[in-house]
Formats: structure tokens, sequence, C-alpha cells
């Protein structure tokens, strides 16, 4: 089905802005949320006593848009309220002194899943921010690495920049069950796995983003994680 897809260059996006969603980066420490009807643009009350100076790497929505979650340049994870712009809560330091490069939320959004330049993905909760869960094993220091759940949430992915692997942990014991070969050039950039199938779609770091062979890959992660792993479903 990829050799069939028609290729489409899209020229590099880096927005200044954030609209109400995206997985883009922005030069502001804090997320501009517009109404789309009217394009006002409301920011966080309490902005001046947080003190952020960092811009973002990423900014997710939770699943019914009740909150959303930002990934800074400072290390710092931060929830906010979706409805009024307000922070309502600071892990600083998630990643050490390292980027914080993605974030995004569980579908019970009860847990962050979180990636960052310190070589680390971590897991946390949201109402307490503690640390739930932290996978090791995979290096990641240049690039704004992600790291994601799978469909059903019982495997996490991310990117090893030195051996360019895609490394799939246990979601619960965090131990490594499979390294996949990523078949790019260099190390992949960007990685997503669908929300209905065993299927993710990574893409190589390059100028330019597209779609189709050249440009991304999607692979079966049931074709390549032992079969003992799957039989847990």
């Amino acid at each position: 089905m990829i050799d069939k897809l028609e290729l489409r260059k899209l020229e590099p996006v880096h927005h200044k802005l954030l609209l109400s969603k995206g997985n883009f980066w922005t030069d502001h420490p804090v997320a501009h949320l517009y109404d789309v009807n009217t394009f006002q643009c409301y920011l966080s009350a309490n902005v001046q006593d947080l003190g952020i100076s960092a811009s973002i790497n990423q900014v997710r929505y939770s699943s019914n848009g009740d909150m959303y979650v930002t990934a800074s340049k400072d290390g710092a994870i931060r929830l906010w309220d979706g409805v009024t712009a307000n922070c309502v809560r600071s892990i600083v330091g998630a990643h050490g002194t390292a980027e914080a490069t993605s974030a995004s939320f569980t579908k019970d959004q009860r847990f962050v899943l979180s990636c960052g330049k310190d070589s680390s993905v971590k897991l946390w909760e949201i109402g307490s921010g503690k640390l739930v869960k932290q996978y090791l094993g995979a290096a990641h220091t240049q690039l704004r690495c992600q790291a994601v759940f799978n469909e059903t949430e019982e495997f996490v992915l991310s990117i090893d920049e030195q051996s360019n692997e895609i490394v799939v942990w246990d979601a619960l014991t965090a131990e490594i069950v499979a390294r996949l070969p990523s078949n790019h050039i260099g190390a992949p950039r960007w990685l997503e796995h669908s929300p209905t199938e065993a299927a993710f779609v990574s893409c190589e770091p390059i100028g330019q983003f597209g779609f189709g062979r050249k440009f991304s890959r999607a692979l079966n992660v049931e074709e390549n994680v032992p079969k003992k792993i799957m039989s847990q479903k």
C-alpha cells in the first residue's frame, strides 16, 4: 500500500504561535490558545507567576480536550487547563537539564508519557506529578525524538539515534522486548503509532517532510515483536 502512495513534498513547518492543537514547536514559552471562530487568543492568567522562559518542543491535547500538555526546552512537562489555559501542574526538571522533546496523554488521561534528550522515556501520574515508570536503553540526545504507546498501550516505542532502531518496551515492566531496524538512512526524527492497529510510521530527519516510500515507512509491530510477547494481549 505504501508503494502506491503518491509522494507529496511539504515545506518545513516552524510555527511561531501554536493553535489550539498541534505537534509542532514554537519559540514562545507558553502555548497560545485560539478561538477558531473569532481568532481571539487566550493566555494563562498566571503566566508571569510561572517564570517560564524556555520555548516549547511539543503540545498535545488530552482525548476529551480538558487538558493539554507541553514539553519544553527547559526539561519541564507542564499541564494546562483546556478551557482557562491556566497551568495546573508543572513537572520541573522532568528530564533534568535536558530538553523534554515530546509529551502525550494516555487514553484514560491519568498519565503522561514524555521523552527527553537525556535518553529517557518517562511515565508520569497527572494527579500527583510523580514518576511512575522509566524506560531506558534508547539513546536520543540530538533530535526531538518521540515516545508513543501502541494502540493498546501495552507497549512503548521510541527511537535509538545511535543504532538507528525503534525500541519497544513492555509498558508495565519497562523491559525492552524488541529493537526494530528503522530502515532509514539516519535516525528517524518522528514516530507515530496508529490508534487502531499494530502499525507505526517513522519519518527521516530531512529538510522536507512527505508521505510515501521515500520519506516514511509503515511497519507492523506484531510481525517484529516476539510471539510470546504479543500473546499477552
